[in-house]
């Protein structure tokens, strides 16, 4: 008989409910420990199907759970609105919703990543721990700048050799000058720390496929790929680029009822936040490079603006991933040479010889006549994207006037219903009403 075992987590125990034959019943609690768990599962069948939300610890129970069931579920806490919504919350009755949920196949569930894209998406979470450690300790260097009145670094860089030299020269208290040396060293371990991170990474991205046709995108690195690759998992789940859109939250939310039109707002920003900002700043990357990309945002910023056009190139970009990975193709526009030295970079970083003084995969980028013509290709590619969407505007009609300044009617076509100068508007031109009003001729006095 099928059984569904509902378990509200904490970080000590959690509630379990079990589902049999349409009835509920309260099972106690469980210790949340490995010793806790396995006694647990020990205790189930084969044919059981055990459902938890997501939380920190979700993964490890799930993992722990999953060898002695027949499927385990994560619910997603967002969605489970049965829950969030009760006048009555407690575990015992979390935990009675979820299994009866489950058993009904109303369950929102979230998908269980496989042991290397959960470590992935640890290491990637780890990286951008430190990128915002060393952001804020420069942070603080610029804030005891700042206010005691110091301009500038002539420098390039204010942490590099020249800009630390800089530093030291600078009048500074006796207690400010200690508070930059602190921050400095700490500066300087978490740069250790992120070229360890980095280095780890490296070797990881070497041997995925899909990291490597995604760096044929511009403004793709080897960092926005894995941060990418690490949120999704498995593209093949994903029936169209629609959904993967929908998953990483870029697609607008939608609101209709009844026989209103529908009203689009704002991204839902549902899903992994750390790649959606990738996303946008690949977006800003390929902007500026040429290519349809650039065509593409340059055509929604002169519509919509700044913001909405990089957001709808880092949607763009997500569907053209997904073509990638699952058609298994490379970049049609990519610029081979800059997509060698991306590999090449990648190398570095994750520790392969430099091999000095000798050719490699990457030396033609370093020639201006490779790029020059590279470049004339990519550019011949956004002229293309150019002609080829700007047959999809509407053209205004060729009797209307195009000359400057008559107003957005000569763009769409629309006819005016009073004339804008001339002898008629001196006169006190009205203009006639129509035949039909509402098909029912009315006689006028």
């Amino acid at each position: 008989m099928r059984r569904c075992i509902g378990l509200d987590v904490h970080r000590e125990f959690a509630q379990v409910a079990i589902w049999e034959a349409g009835v509920v019943r309260q099972a106690g609690r469980i210790q949340t420990t490995p010793e806790g768990l396995r006694e647990f599962a020990a205790s189930l069948c084969a044919s059981d199907e055990v459902v938890l939300e997501a939380t920190g610890n979700t993964y490890a129970i799930a993992r722990l759970l999953e060898r002695q069931v027949g499927r385990v579920v994560i619910s997603n806490p967002q969605k489970t609105r049965a829950i969030a919504e009760a006048k009555v919350k407690t575990d015992k009755v979390d935990a009675a919703v979820l299994a009866q949920l489950l058993a009904a196949g109303f369950l929102p569930s979230v998908w269980l990543p496989d042991a290397a894209t959960f470590a992935l998406r640890r290491q990637i979470a780890r990286r951008a721990h430190v990128v915002r450690q060393r952001t804020r300790l420069k942070n603080q260097v610029q804030s005891i700048l700042h206010r005691n009145l110091v301009g500038r670094c002539p420098a390039a860089d204010l942490f590099g050799h020249k800009g630390r030299a800089w530093l030291a020269a600078q009048d500074l208290p006796q207690d400010e000058h200690q508070a930059v040396t602190a921050l400095l060293r700490q500066l300087d371990f978490h740069g250790q720390e992120l070229r360890i991170v980095d280095a780890e990474l490296g070797r990881v991205a070497l041997e995925r496929d899909e990291v490597r046709r995604l760096l044929t995108i511009p403004g793709v690195d080897a960092t926005v790929a894995l941060a990418i690759v690490a949120a999704v998992g498995d593209f093949g789940r994903f029936s169209s680029p629609q959904r993967l859109v929908s998953y990483l939250g870029l697609n607008p939310r939608v609101r209709q009822s009844g026989g209103h039109p529908a009203q689009h707002g704002r991204i839902t920003k549902q899903g992994r936040a750390h790649a959606r900002g990738m996303l946008v700043e690949a977006a800003w990357a390929a902007a500026k490079t040429p290519g349809p990309l650039r065509a593409f945002y340059e055509r929604v910023r002169a519509r919509r603006g700044m913001q909405i056009a990089v957001v709808a190139t880092a949607r763009k970009l997500v569907t053209l991933c997904w073509h990638l990975v699952v058609k298994g193709e490379d970049y049609a526009f990519a610029r081979p040479s800059l997509t060698d030295k991306k590999l090449r970079s990648l190398e570095l970083r994750a520790g392969l010889p430099s091999r000095r003084g000798q050719k490699g995969t990457a030396a033609a980028y370093s020639r201006k006549e490779v790029r020059r013509r590279e470049r004339a290709l990519a550019e011949q590619a956004e002229l293309a994207y150019r002609q080829l969407v700007g047959n999809w505007q509407p053209k205004p009609p060729p009797t209307q006037p195009t000359r400057k300044g008559v107003g957005v009617a000569a763009a769409t076509g629309a006819r005016r219903s009073s004339p804008q100068g001339g002898k008629a508007a001196r006169q006190g031109f009205q203009p006639q009403g129509p035949a039909l009003r509402s098909g029912v001729d009315h006689a006028q006095p």
